[in-house]
């Protein structure tokens, strides 16, 4: 329906929708409560970190850009009901007294009253082709429009510092002093919003609650998503800029994985028009988290929800109407719900992809493989059930490998970590690991840090050219040897851990002997048992202070039940990185017998071996100290060196212990 005055009326194109009772149901039924139209839209839910259902949905279209009526509509006089279809059609309907004149005809007379954008738009058209981006990601950027973040450093630094004095239109003018530009209009709305607009989790899980008004947020400075979404409309339409809010499905706080969707929507958001073309901006979940554990709010500002790319931003975001989805083709609300969620911070931290793509993955023999893309060496870490156990996670240079191996039957729950550029990890995926089979046989020792093997990080860390390049080392007799290169000024330090004794605290270096040739380190284990243990590798700058850092560990797999190694014997501080020991090895000799020693010892003078009595050993021609001693009537064997040829003080470097007779 038509109607026309004159030249300086407006004109209304209506078009009347019919819905099924079953849609009307999920939606709510408008007439139950009127909202006052001077407030922002009431809706529940919305942060990541808070996620409740719609109890109404109402948006009345064609309030002037000031956010306030000529007169206020009197419940008992006229109701205003307002609809969406799934293509995006508005139907606005108003039941009052016959006598009386519509609420909307009156607005629309007052044709001075009605402003639209700066181009003369009075009603934001709906999205169409040419606002539309290929469905998958074609990982060239996270945004939907090119943007050089640099170029708004200024402007938000501005915009976030910006007070309010007295209400919304004096805030934005203010805002607008610094942005010459669609763009830059809407990017001093959302960073003002994001660093001075606290979620309000009071009022998000409360069932009833008046609509939050313009004047309420700016002056209490919290809200809802609907608050959020309707406050950004609010401000960019005053800016003379077109926005639509959204309402639909997210996959925010309380979320589960596979879960599904239904009824009542949990969250709304914002669509602009930039540039000839629609965007979506989230302010609510750019603006901060809330913590699942003290449901307090935390501002943390995340640039990702800003003209988020639509291919990203389907991954949270399911709209009623899916146009709104910006994406072709359209995603169906099964394809949402069962798709792999990827977290903002997977992006944020340089992630590309991650395989398998669905959230539920089950366990083929008992284990379960997930790998990650990303666009730069990043550090990773998991967590099964809640503990960094079960499972052998490899860094690559483009990304990481994670084998997963539960300890049960049944559902779950894997969480991915990332660091990124910045000291802290993020969780960027989870899954749901379903095992029919646990593979008894691979029981991975509790100590097994991650990640394991030698990576990029190990290289940056001074460990080069590993002997063992692969994280897993079998050994049928219980010995191995593994070798690196150490960068110059870098220490190494080594210790086993197992499951089962009698590797302790106090031994775990014990069965390890490190040895030094010129620029290479090498590591003698030997295995005290069969069974599976993690070799841990640390490092620590010589001419730094603080602690051995962690890098990276082993698994070492012996399955022959012979094997019973005894520990390398006892080194003392005086014990260089670059001697070596060639003979004994075992840090335990036999009773009673004659025992050969041959070392190599820099920078002493003189080297013995005492027990009962006191052996001297000699330098040979090829700089190893050698001689022999007995063990007769002796509990513990020492060799020890004298550093200073003017002095009489020698060194304990090694100690044995002699087996009883």
């Amino acid at each position: 329906m038509e109607l026309k005055k004159d030249s300086n009326a407006v004109s209304i194109d209506m078009l009347l929708i019919v819905h099924s009772e079953k849609r009307r149901a999920a939606q709510g039924t408008h007439s139950e409560r009127q909202a006052d139209p001077g407030a922002l839209p009431q809706r529940r839910g919305g942060l990541q970190g808070v996620g409740n259902g719609i109890r109404r949905w109402q948006k009345f279209e064609g309030n002037d850009v000031h956010g306030s009526l000529a007169e206020k509509q009197h419940p008992q006089q006229t109701q205003v009901i307002t609809s969406y279809d799934n293509q995006g059609t508005q139907l606005t309907v108003e039941v009052h007294p016959r006598d009386a004149m519509p609420q909307l005809l009156k607005k629309f007379s007052l044709a001075k009253c009605l402003q639209g954008d700066k181009n003369g738009n009075t009603r934001p058209r709906q999205p169409g082709a040419k606002d539309t981006h290929a469905y998958p990601w074609d990982r060239s950027s996270l945004k939907s429009m090119s943007l050089d973040l640099r170029q708004f450093e200024k402007l938000d630094t501005y915009a976030s510092q910006v007070a309010v004095k007295s209400g919304l239109d004096e805030l934005v003018s203010d805002l607008l002093q610094e942005a010459h530009t669609d763009l830059e209009r809407v990017r001093v709305i959302w960073i003002w919003i994001c660093h001075h607009i606290e979620y309000d989790v009071e009022a998000a899980q409360e069932k009833d609650r008046q609509a939050f008004k313009p004047t309420d947020i700016l002056r209490t400075q919290k809200t809802n998503c609907d608050g959020y979404a309707g406050l950004f409309e609010k401000m960019c339409r005053i800016a003379g800029v077109q926005c639509m809010t959204v309402p639909g499905y997210s996959k925010g706080f309380g979320y589960q994985t596979g879960q599904s969707f239904s009824g009542e929507f949990d969250h709304a958001w914002n669509a602009v028009y930039l540039e000839g073309r629609w965007h979506l901006v989230d302010s609510t979940w750019g603006s901060g988290l809330v913590d699942s554990t003290t449901s307090k709010f935390t501002f943390l500002y995340n640039e990702f929800y800003f003209l988020t790319h639509p291919a990203l931003f389907i991954e949270d975001h399911f709209p009623d109407n899916k146009n709104w989805q910006l994406l072709k083709p359209p995603q169906s609300l099964r394809q949402f719900e069962s798709n792999m969620y990827h977290k903002s911070e997977f992006y944020n931290k340089g992630m590309l992809s991650a395989h398998p793509e669905t959230s539920v993955i089950k366990t083929v023999n008992g284990k379960a493989t997930v790998t990650i893309e990303s666009r730069a060496p990043t550090l990773f870490m998991f967590m099964l059930n809640g503990k960094q156990e079960h499972g052998l996670l490899s860094l690559r240079k483009d990304g990481m490998k994670l084998d997963i191996y539960p300890p049960t039957v049944g559902p779950h729950k894997l969480q991915i970590f990332a660091k990124g550029n910045s000291d802290v990890y993020s969780s960027v995926l989870e899954y749901t690991v379903k095992c029919n089979y646990v593979d008894v046989g691979v029981r991975l020792p509790a100590e097994l840090h991650q990640p394991v093997g030698p990576s990029w990080f190990s290289e940056q860390m001074g460990i080069v050219e590993p002997s063992h390049p692969d994280p897993i080392i079998h050994t049928s007799d219980g010995r191995c040897s593994v070798s690196f290169g150490v960068e110059e000024g870098v220490s190494v330090l080594a210790s086993l851990h197992g499951d089962e004794g009698p590797v302790t605290e106090e031994t775990q270096r014990r069965y390890i002997f490190q040895l030094h040739r010129e620029k290479r380190a090498e590591l003698k284990v030997q295995l005290p048992q069969a069974g599976k243990f993690a070799l841990k590798i640390f490092v620590k700058k010589r001419l730094e202070p603080g602690n051995y850092v962690f890098i990276f560990n082993y698994l070492l797999c012996c399955p022959n039940t012979k094997v019973s190694w005894p520990m390398f014997p006892e080194s003392f501080g005086n014990w260089g990185q670059d001697n070596e020991l060639l003979e004994p090895l075992s840090g335990v000799l036999p009773a009673n017998r004659n025992v050969p020693f041959k070392l190599k010892l820099h920078g002493v003078a003189k080297a013995l071996v005492k027990g009962q009595d006191t052996w001297p050993l000699t330098l040979n021609g090829e700089g190893y100290w050698e001689g022999s001693c007995s063990t007769a009537g002796c509990r513990e064997i020492y060799v020890m060196v004298l550093e200073n040829a003017n002095h009489n003080f020698y060194s304990y470097i090694l100690k044995y212990k002699v087996n009883a007779q």
